[in-house]
């Protein structure tokens, strides 16, 4: 098994509906269901609900999943849906992936340090990444402690682990550093007299659109 994969047993469901489902939570379990299994037909599952939780904190976790004491198999989240107020795992979509199989998966971007002067505006979030299933990286760390007042770090920037590849340009622009904006032009753009001419013009047009209506 591969050091980054998550062991987790889980059991056959043959109950389906919201019922099921609830009473699969209060016991502690997660329904699930695994996609491009051996046989090809969707395969339902209780995963167990604690252990599951831990193991989906990081996105895109390879999984090791064995049903029923069986064959475990290789799966990757592929839909999450978690209560909006407890954070906890209502139902997980799983699909089954191998080794060596290329996958395309979102990989959060992380920004390291700060920058001396200027704020950081970050472009994406995330990035789009083809690579091995059984390498994915957590997250894609990007330094900004040497950057300076109109630096702009691209794709091709990035210190993508062995094996990733970006399907994108490598010019698509991930972050920049804007000048930080003054305390006299923050107060400047507060006090915009255009705001004040049109104040002022909106007058004798009420007026005039009053007049003509008792007309």
């Amino acid at each position: 098994m591969s050091s980054n994969e998550i062991k987790l047993a889980a059991e056959s469901r043959n109950e389906f509906g919201k019922g099921a489902a609830r009473r699969a939570r209060r016991a502690g379990l997660v329904p699930a269901v695994i996609y491009g299994s051996r046989d090809s037909e969707p395969v339902h599952i209780n995963l167990p609900g604690h252990e599951s939780l831990l193991a989906l904190r990081t996105a895109n976790a390879l999984l090791s999943v064995s049903i029923d004491e069986g064959t475990a198999q290789l799966v990757l989240p592929k839909q999450v849906q978690r209560d909006p107020i407890t954070g906890f795992l209502k139902h997980v979509d799983l699909v089954v992936v191998k080794k060596g199989e290329k996958v395309t998966v979102e990989v959060p971007l992380v920004v390291l340090g700060e920058v001396k002067e200027g704020i950081v505006t970050m472009d994406q979030q995330s990035i789009t990444l083809q690579c091995e299933a059984t390498n994915i990286p957590a997250q894609i760390e990007i330094e900004v402690g040497a950057l300076e007042v109109g630096a702009q770090i691209t794709a091709g920037d990035l210190d993508l682990p062995e094996g990733a590849v970006f399907p994108g340009e490598a010019d698509d622009l991930i972050l920049s550093v804007a000048a930080p904006i003054s305390a006299e032009a923050l107060e400047a753009s507060l006090e915009s007299p255009e705001g004040e001419d049109g104040a002022a013009d909106a007058e004798p047009a009420a007026e005039e659109a009053a007049e003509d209506e008792a007309e």
